[in-house]
C-alpha cells in the first residue's frame, strides 16, 4: 500500500516543483528572460491579461526583450503596464514594438533578489511538506492500511520528499549563482 501512496504523491510533488521553478523564473537576473514579464498584466477589452496573451515576447540580444503586439493599439498599454509594474525596467516604444533593455543589477538589488529567492524557496518547501502531511493523514485514516503499511509509509514518504527538496534547493542554488554572477 505504501507504493500506491508514493505513486499518488509523486505527481503532486512534481507539480509543486514545476510551480516553484516558474516562480523562481520571475526573479530578474542580469539577463533577458520573458518570464520576468509574467506578473505584468495589461488591460485587454476590460480584462487584465498577461502580456504574452496579447503579444509575442522575443529575446534578440542577451539583455533585451522585444515585445511585438498582435494589435498596434496595444503598444502604449503594454509600455504603461511595464512601467506601472515597478520592475525597474524602462520600456521604449518605437511604433512597431516595445523594447525593454534589462539593466545590469546593482549589488544591493542582487541581494534583494537573493532574499526574494530564499523566501520563495521556503514557501515551496512548506508546500512540499504540506503535501506530505496531507498524504500521510489520508493514508492513516484509510482503514484498509495496516500498522506495518503506515510504518513503511512513514519511512518511504520522507525519502521521496527529501529527493524533491534536494531538487528544489539545487534549482535555487543555480538561480542564486545567476543572480550573483557579474
Amino acid at each position: 500500500m505504501s507504493a500506491e501512496l508514493l505513486r499518488e504523491l509523486e505527481p503532486r510533488l512534481k507539480k509543486s516543483i514545476e510551480a516553484a521553478a516558474n516562480d523562481f523564473a520571475t526573479i530578474r537576473t542580469g539577463r533577458a528572460n520573458a518570464a520576468i514579464l509574467d506578473p505584468v498584466k495589461v488591460e485587454y477589452y476590460g480584462q487584465p491579461v498577461p502580456i504574452s496573451s496579447v503579444a509575442v515576447i522575443s529575446i534578440p540580444e542577451s539583455r533585451t526583450l522585444l515585445i511585438t503586439p498582435w494589435e498596434k493599439p496595444m503598444l502604449g498599454t503594454i509600455e504603461k503596464a511595464i512601467i506601472k509594474a515597478n520592475l525597474g525596467l524602462n520600456p521604449q516604444n518605437d511604433g512597431q514594438n516595445v523594447r525593454v533593455n534589462i539593466p545590469a543589477l546593482t549589488e544591493e538589488r542582487r541581494k534583494d533578489f537573493v532574499k526574494q529567492l530564499s523566501n520563495k524557496l521556503e514557501s515551496a518547501r512548506i508546500a512540499l511538506r504540506n503535501l506530505r502531511r496531507d498524504a500521510m493523514d489520508a493514508f492513516k485514516k484509510d482503514d484498509s492500511n495496516t500498522e506495518d503499511d503506515i510504518k513503511r509509509a512513514e519511512k518511504d514518504v520522507p525519502k521521496l520528499l527529501d529527493k524533491y527538496v534536494a531538487e528544489l534547493e539545487a534549482m535555487a542554488k543555480v538561480k542564486e549563482a545567476e543572480l550573483l554572477e557579474n
